[in-house]
């Protein structure tokens, strides 16, 4: 594994912190370095082009690290502080400081692990009235969320098709590898069968003003019970992936509680947010949804494979293989 960069062994120096933290621990995603203090977590974005976003700019980190901020606020407004620069100062690297930005983080307040749905899922301490409750925050924030002719635009055939395409050409690498030849064929037909058959479904759900800035990411992860219920890392990178069906953000936590092996999670979370909601025309949509959301989450596990600072690659591979896995299941 190569050396991580300056920057990134910079901030894992308590030294380089205003509150000078106990400890700091690292995680990383394949966009970002992300630092967990005693109390806040700094995110920091790679300067990456993973074709679907670009931080290849400190111009467009500096963007999409306040894109974040003020799209997070929507569902968890008191763990979202800002963005701070990150300084040197006579050859020291620090987070605050005076001078010009050499980076930028997004700061929040650290949530605590052991709140976090996945987490609570392996210990299995997830219950009914949580998923419930997730449901009901996932309605009110539904239908405040923004919605627009342009935004509605998403939801369009192209749109969707667009998505799913993408889908399979980023993962054609990995066949033989994450995804067998037969079941990557057997998921694309599936898919462009659904699309091509139940056209009118798509067309009424645009008109029917189903399409939202929502959330885009919500899987068992970016959920804390903890004072109440947060869901926090919502996609700012690419506003295609946040403009979306209703439906396929309910699928989204559905299939994901499903991938945890609690199927009886994910039937009451749908069954309460249809409920809550009345859009009982989402269920048509909900295998279609499932599975391209199991794909799209295979697919970045598969990317993990190729980023040099991620070492644990059997434990990703086996994941990827899981999730390509339930997406065919759905079919």
């Amino acid at each position: 594994m190569p050396q991580l960069p300056e920057l990134v062994q910079a901030l894992l120096d308590p030294k380089a912190y205003p509150d000078a933290p106990q400890g700091i621990e690292l995680v990383q995603t394949q966009m970002s370095f992300v630092f967990l203090t005693d109390n806040y977590v700094y995110k920091v974005k790679k300067p990456v082009n993973l074709g679907y976003l670009d931080y290849t700019t400190l111009d467009k980190r500096k963007f999409y690290c306040q894109r974040e901020i003020e799209l997070n606020r929507r569902l968890c407004p008191n763990v979202y502080i800002g963005v701070v620069p990150i300084t040197r100062d006579k050859g020291d690297i620090f987070i605050g400081g005076q001078g010009e930005g050499m980076e930028y983080a997004v700061k929040m307040r650290r949530l605590p692990q052991e709140a976090m749905m996945d987490v609570l899922l392996a210990k299995n301490q997830v219950s009914l009235e949580m998923v419930g409750g997730v449901a009901e925050e996932l309605v009110e924030f539904h239908q405040k969320a923004e919605t627009s002719a342009s935004i509605s635009a998403f939801g369009d055939l192209d749109t969707v098709t667009q998505n799913t395409e993408e889908n399979f050409t980023q993962t054609e690498k990995y066949i033989g590898n994450t995804i067998s030849q037969g079941k990557y064929r057997h998921i694309k037909d599936y898919t462009d069968r659904f699309i091509r058959q139940d056209a009118s479904l798509f067309h009424r759900r645009v008109a029917g003003g189903k399409i939202r800035d929502c959330h885009g990411d919500l899987h068992a992860a970016h959920i804390c019970f903890s004072g109440g219920i947060s869901i926090y890392d919502c996609i700012e990178f690419n506003d295609r992936f946040r403009y979306c069906d209703v439906a396929s953000e309910v699928a989204f936590l559905a299939m994901d509680l499903d991938h945890y092996g609690r199927a009886d999670l994910s039937r009451s979370f749908v069954n309460t947010y249809v409920d809550r909601s009345q859009d009982k025309e989402l269920l048509e949509l909900l295998n279609f949804y499932k599975c391209y959301r199991a794909y799209v989450r295979g697919k970045v596990e598969s990317f993990k494979l190729d980023d040099p600072y991620i070492s644990e690659k059997a434990m990703v591979l086996a994941t990827a293989r899981r999730y390509f896995e339930l997406a065919e299941s759905y079919i």
